[in-house]
């Protein structure tokens, strides 16, 4: 699966011999993650082609004379589009070489040595768990302690993630990302300028009949019924009164097991909520309030009027989606961490055979983008594992065995945008069926 990886920018540099070189700002999710040079992810490349070949992406040439304006913005795009599908392949991001490489630019950049420290991840009940860490572990690494410390069965630990989260006074929060594998916690958290930010523990999953799969676990039942608390404190769930007023009564109890009953039956449970929004639908400028989750995108929608109106999108009706970066870069040679946040999420609806685009304006873009992603994966699994059930191979003497034919290749449903190129790749964006290859 593709990652939101963009190169907005890139600088010159004077180096050590009186010449200079482009040093390029990889942004991860709409987040400073790294600052490298051409060489760089030049010989990272070569290293993983040694291992991986032609499975690899094609990597930018070299050029050997003066790069022209237009030739440096062209191999920006193209580095650009080498990250994003090199992280494609599972096999390749969960290869050592990959993951110390990351490693080490992340660190380089924000000028941090590995070294012991005290990290607090954040529950959902408002506890934090310190855990003992190195500033290189990878958020992957730090998911592991923090199930080991709480107890989580390790087959579980992949329906869970860690997250940065904005915190606010009056105890409502903000998901501002999903920390890749790969990411260090400590500098994430280091380098973000979003503030009042944590590192909090959180399930990674949008399909809520995947709570099932948790249940036999202490640990793991827990921190589900935390989370459903949170959500219902927070509005997050929309209980109907009856629902609320038992919903309360079986906190009180501290039933655990009924509450998360209860609560798999009211709406929007087990939803992730983004901050309030703006969109295109039914006319331009409108509010928004999203949530995401059980396969469907929910909008509630206050019209100039002061009406509202709730829409849902099934997530197989979406055909394609893209995230564009619509402003320009804020003090693009300072200390910058985050993008000037002026970014839209637009997707293709089909419904009783028409399509039409539906704009999201919002700063949550690329972590909305994460969502569907998501879901789209837990739908691909459920489909592959209902297809193998039903697969019964019956003998047949002297029937002839031919090869798997191989998935036909489908475009992918995602692509990141900068205005500068929303012109040239609005048609490229159009998917059909879903292979588990293509995400």
């Amino acid at each position: 699966m593709k990652m939101h990886f963009c190169i907005p920018v890139s600088q010159q540099q004077p180096d050590a011999l009186g010449g200079r070189y482009v040093l390029y700002s990889v942004y991860l999710d709409g987040f400073l993650f790294c600052k490298v040079r051409y060489s760089q992810l030049h010989r990272w490349d070569e290293q993983l082609r040694r291992v991986f070949g032609n499975r690899l992406p094609p990597f930018p040439p070299k050029y050997y004379l003066a790069m022209t304006t237009a030739m440096a913005a062209e191999r920006r795009d193209q580095l650009e589009r080498y990250l994003q599908n090199v992280t494609a392949d599972p096999r390749v991001i969960r290869s050592d070489i990959f993951t110390e490489f990351l490693t080490l630019v992340q660190l380089h950049t924000l000028n941090i040595t590995t070294k012991n420290v005290a990290l607090a991840v954040c529950l959902p009940d408002g506890r934090s768990v310190m855990v003992e860490i190195l500033t290189s572990d990878t958020a992957e690494r730090v998911l592991e302690v923090v199930a080991h410390k709480l107890g989580l069965h390790p087959e579980l630990v992949g329906y869970f993630g860690l997250f940065l989260i904005r915190c606010f006074p009056e105890g409502k929060l903000s998901v501002v990302k999903k920390l890749a594998d790969f990411e260090l916690p400590y500098a994430s958290l280091q380098s973000s300028e979003v503030e009042n930010c944590k590192i909090g523990l959180r399930k990674w999953y949008l399909d809520p009949a995947l709570d099932s799969m948790l249940m036999d676990c202490r640990a793991a039942g827990d921190l589900l019924y935390m989370q459903a608390v949170q959500d219902f404190e927070i509005e997050w769930m929309k209980p109907t009164q009856a629902q609320r007023e038992e919903l309360k009564a079986l906190q009180k109890k501290e039933n655990q097991t009924k509450f998360l009953e209860l609560s798999r039956e009211v709406r929007h449970y087990g939803y992730i909520h983004l901050d309030p929004c703006t969109c295109n639908h039914p006319e331009p400028g409108c509010g928004a309030l999203l949530s995401v989750g059980n396969n469907e995108i929910s909008c509630c929608i206050t019209l100039p009027t002061g009406q509202t109106q709730d829409i849902a999108f099934q997530m197989s009706s979406v055909k394609c989606w893209q995230v564009t970066f619509l402003g320009t870069l804020l003090d693009t040679h300072g200390p910058q961490r985050t993008l000037n946040q002026n970014l839209e999420l637009r997707f293709q609806y089909s419904e009783d055979s028409s399509q039409q685009w539906f704009v999201i304006y919002t700063k949550q873009a690329f972590f909305l983008s994460s969502c569907l992603k998501k879901m789209i994966s837990e739908k691909m699994a459920k489909l592959a594992e209902e297809n193998s059930e039903m697969q019964i191979e019956v003998p047949e003497q002297g029937r002839s065995k031919k090869p798997p034919s191989q998935p036909s290749q489908q475009k992918d449903y995602f692509n990141f945008l900068r205005k500068s190129k929303m012109k040239k790749a609005a048609g490229d964006c159009v998917w059909g069926t879903l292979t588990e290859e293509g995400l």
